[in-house]
């Protein structure tokens, strides 16, 4: 009896309400866009036209160019042969540096086993053929900043760096929030009124201003601010788990759990917060929308993500100045991929609340 009510809580995610959330096209697209990025950030540097580590590859000669600019560049062999073959998986995570020096050039030609190249900026090149590895052309289809830099292979390792700051965020505030919530509501008493009142002090401090304390006391990097963001979501988490759980804390099967003597932990674990899962999910959504959000907006004040790692929020910071001129895009290009994204989790959201809420049949 208690496995099959555990099995089917009311609000749970089942068939049903897979059914009403594809019928929902909002939703199913909101989940397409999302994919799209998830797929971009896993591959990373894979398809990025820029592969070196944080798609930081600067030609300040190239700076600002126009989307669909084409360059070619003199490719030469500055170091000695060595073995620079690394494995898939790094290359994934970090990248792979040049192994030649890439110059800009605007012309060249070959004499008497000689190339004779006149570079974007500066004085003329003669060079001996052993030493040109290669002459290719480029396309930069969004462009490159005012640092030279590809716009296009930053925005798309961006997307790992929004994505994993909201993911990361969102486990840990999943972590406290649940456990904190499931806790005030099953025990009550005195531990409900700590857990409480801790949530209504947290509750009352302005997100952004908790985040930034949050961050000065822990530094800026990477991983900090995983731990800042993470600790500001979990408190909508243990408010929503704490009501679930009262709700859920007096039906049958829980009390058959306790007259069969199960402990605590399971059964909170095992026969409570599984009914719990639908409204968690609506919340987790949403809060990974304001995650990202929150990642953009410490970036955008330079204390979140760090160069010379790209962030979406550091992007817009680094060419807000070009919305005067003739190079808004360089601005507004970051700024619509976070449009994009928190748009497509808020929907993504508002499409689980939908699909979840057994009323609507």
């Amino acid at each position: 009896m208690i496995g099959k009510k555990r099995g089917n809580p009311s609000g749970s995610l089942d068939r049903m309400a897979w059914r009403r959330f594809r019928r929902n096209p909002l939703s199913v697209a909101s989940l397409v866009v999302i994919g799209l990025f998830i797929v971009v950030a896993i591959l990373g540097y894979l398809i990025t036209p820029d592969h070196t580590p944080y798609c930081n590859q600067q030609y300040l000669e190239l700076a600002t160019l126009k989307p669909g600019s084409k360059a070619t560049f003199l490719c030469l062999d500055e170091t000695p042969s060595t073995d620079t073959k690394q494995s898939i998986l790094r290359i994934l995570a970090k990248g792979k540096p040049l192994p030649y020096t890439a110059i800009p050039i605007s012309d060249y030609r070959w004499a008497d086993g000689l190339l004779y190249a006149t570079p974007v900026a500066g004085e003329p090149l003669v060079v001996e053929s052993s030493r040109v590895a290669d002459i290719k052309s480029r396309t930069f289809i969004l462009g490159t900043d005012g640092y030279g830099r590809d716009v296009l292979s930053m925005l798309m390792i961006g997307s790992r760096i929004s994505l994993s700051v909201g993911f990361i965020a969102i486990l840990i505030a999943l972590l406290v929030g649940i456990t904190l919530g499931a806790l005030a509501a099953y025990h009550g008493g005195w531990v409900d009124n700590l857990i409480m009142w801790l949530i209504n002090v947290v509750w009352s401090i302005p997100t952004v201003l908790l985040v930034i304390a949050i961050t000065f006391a822990l530094g800026k990097g990477f991983w900090q601010i995983f731990v800042a963001v993470g600790l500001t979501m979990w408190v909508d988490i243990a408010r929503v788990v704490r009501g679930e759980v009262l709700s859920l804390k007096e039906k049958e099967y829980v009390e058959a759990t306790r007259a069969l003597g199960f402990s605590t932990f399971r059964t909170i674990f095992r026969h409570i917060l599984p009914g719990t899962i639908g409204a968690v999910v609506v919340v987790a959504a949403s809060n990974f929308a304001s995650a990202i959000l929150l990642e953009a907006g410490l970036s955008f004040l330079g204390i979140g993500i760090q160069p010379p790692m790209p962030s979406w929020g550091m992007m817009v910071k680094e060419n807000y100045g070009y919305i005067l001129l003739d190079s808004a895009y360089l601005a507004l290009l970051p700024g619509l991929a976070i449009m994009l994204i928190v748009l497509a989790f808020m929907l993504l959201a508002g499409g689980l609340r939908d699909a979840l809420d057994i009323k609507r049949g």
